[in-house]
């Protein structure tokens, strides 16, 4: 697969271009299924981009839509090829088919503005940390399967630290993550020093919300904001849940996520005012 080539979402922008011949012919999803003899939850799949398509899906649906023009037909049945190659992530699939799916968008965005109110944020999470949230969280995994998982959110990083085209990360962390002592005061103690340093790059943004803000905006849980390069990629948001995940797209949901978290930068420490509190926070688990 070329370099370039994100198969999630390729399925992703494929899954508009057709809700959007099928719109253009005034079809239900359902009408559209009674045509082909699927479920109409198949055709609704297809067009969110959770679920793989092949080209004869796409030449199935093309001609239910009377596309004539022979090169658009050709192009996204290109795209329904691509979409079905797998990305670097695929590999570790069979560990949280639904996460996959993150990690793939996670991949190519742009940028990336996320809250998380109970642990540090999984790109800015160190070795030993994320291997003792890990093993907190899921108190029966496998050995073996812990160390993959912890291996994926090490790969995941490098998006962090490219030195061409590096995320855009701003993440709002509460207060109530950098007091939980996640794997004893030596491994927080190294997790602190580290959001510091990374907190320094150009295009990461730390910020860290008090207690003494109280109530604020972000209290019903952590949600992350994914914007892609490519203008016809619409910004999606996700919630993460325990056994399966939500992702928004409608421009509705987008505006209401994005305006909350303005509130919640607002809120929050400075950049500034983050670094010295956490370093402060390093000097009381030294303390002991």
């Amino acid at each position: 697969m070329a370099a370039n080539v994100n198969p999630t979402v390729r399925r992703r922008r494929l899954g508009q271009e057709l809700r959007r011949l099928r719109e253009e012919r005034q079809m239900t999803a359902e009408e559209v299924a009674e045509r082909l003899l699927v479920s109409q939850s198949k055709i609704s799949r297809l067009e969110n981009g959770r679920r793989s398509i092949s080209p004869r899906d796409v030449r199935d649906l093309c001609g239910v839509y009377d596309v004539k023009d022979r090169k658009l037909v050709e192009s996204l049945m290109q795209m329904a090829k691509e979409s079905r190659q797998q990305g670097w992530w695929h590999a570790f699939a069979e560990l949280s088919p639904t996460y996959s799916v993150y990690i793939g968008l996670e991949t190519e965005a742009a940028s990336l503005r996320i809250y998380e109110p109970q642990v540090v944020p999984g790109l800015l999470q160190t070795e030993d940390y994320a291997r003792a949230v890990i093993r907190g969280a899921l108190p029966e995994i496998a050995e073996e399967d812990a160390d993959r998982r912890v291996q994926v959110r090490m790969r995941r990083q490098q998006r962090v630290h490219e030195t061409r085209n590096p995320l855009r990360l701003w993440a709002v962390v509460d207060e109530a993550a950098l007091r939980r002592v996640v794997g004893g005061p030596e491994v927080m103690s190294a997790q602190l020093r580290h959001l510091v340093e990374v907190s320094r790059l150009p295009h990461v943004t730390l910020q860290v919300m008090p207690f003494s803000c109280g109530a604020h905006p972000g209290l019903n849980g952590q949600y992350a904001i994914l914007e892609f390069p490519d203008s016809a990629d619409s910004s999606v948001i996700y919630l993460e849940g325990v056994t399966s995940d939500l992702y928004l797209e409608k421009a509705n949901d987008v505006q209401h996520y994005s305006v909350m978290y303005e509130h919640l930068r607002a809120e929050a420490h400075s950049p500034e005012q983050t670094r010295e509190f956490i370093a402060a926070m390093v000097k009381e688990y030294a303390a002991g």
